[in-house]
């Protein structure tokens, strides 16, 4: 049930929406491709364990924790809007 101007179902689309886009942010920070032997960060080497585990590694442990520590989360926009912002 929508009220007002939208029409039903409209909420879940939102929902759904911002569900997409959470999964395409996260699939875009994997990585891909050939990994490395040593970190690219600090240099110090890539334990095999960690590189079979993630395909594509680039950092070791401590290194990829304190760049995760430092990305910007994605939090999105008001799809909807309120009616207070449309009446200024």
């Amino acid at each position: 049930m929508a009220g007002g101007w939208s029409r039903d179902g409209a909420v879940q689309d939102q929902i759904d929406a911002s569900v997409q886009d959470a999964v395409k942010l996260a699939r875009s920070r994997l990585p891909g491709g050939l990994g490395s032997v040593y970190c690219e960060e600090c240099g110090t080497a890539i334990p095999e364990l960690r590189r079979k585990a993630v395909p594509g590694v680039r950092f070791c442990v401590g290194c990829q924790s304190a760049l995760e520590k430092h990305q910007t989360t994605h939090a999105g926009f008001n799809r909807r809007g309120s009616k207070d912002s449309q009446l200024k």
